[in-house]
């Protein structure tokens, strides 16, 4: 489970306290949506070297992802009900596993969300006939990789449970 902010009582805010970790940076976040980024906008220009056609989106990538990010927000709203408002414990195995899901939803939405948004980029001001059609698909399915992160920033915060020794 993570720790909320430290408080007063906290002797050592900087210091993350043994058997308790600290929340997904923004840093690492957009690190990720950097490089995928990056990559994104790449991925036209050598696609069309290599193969002489760059990638198709179609419009199951953002359903797909927009999949995703339902089932994270019903995890995360499932959790923090069970957390925050009946003030129940997970089990240990499950708080991990969701917190571990929600960590690598939250930089692998990054990721694909700069992927697809940097495609999209790469498209625009193209005048072919596919041009419009895979800028608006692949700026969708970009928007469904932010909703990704979003819900699984949302788990992770509904992993969060009070710092104080008599709540654990």
């Amino acid at each position: 489970m993570i720790d909320g902010p430290p408080g007063p009582e906290d002797d050592e805010p900087d210091r993350a306290h043994p058997g308790q970790l600290r929340p997904t940076s923004a840093g690492a976040i957009a690190a990720w949506a950097i490089a995928g980024l990056v990559g994104g906008w790449l991925l036209r220009p050598i696609a069309e070297r290599v193969r002489d056609t760059a990638p198709i989106v179609t419009w199951a990538q953002p359903l797909a992802l927009l999949l995703v990010a339902a089932i994270l927000g019903a995890t995360a709203y499932l959790t923090w009900r069970e957390v925050h408002v009946h003030h129940r414990r997970l089990d240990p195995h499950r708080a991990v596993n969701r917190l571990v899901l929600a960590r690598a939803c939250a930089l692998v939405g990054a990721l694909v969300a700069g992927g697809y948004l940097g495609y999209a980029v790469s498209w625009l001001g193209i005048d072919t006939e596919l041009a419009d059609q895979r800028v608006w698909r692949s700026a969708a399915a970009g928007l469904a990789g932010v909703a990704i992160v979003v819900t699984a920033l949302l788990l992770e915060r509904a992993c969060r449970i009070r710092s104080d020794p008599d709540h654990l």
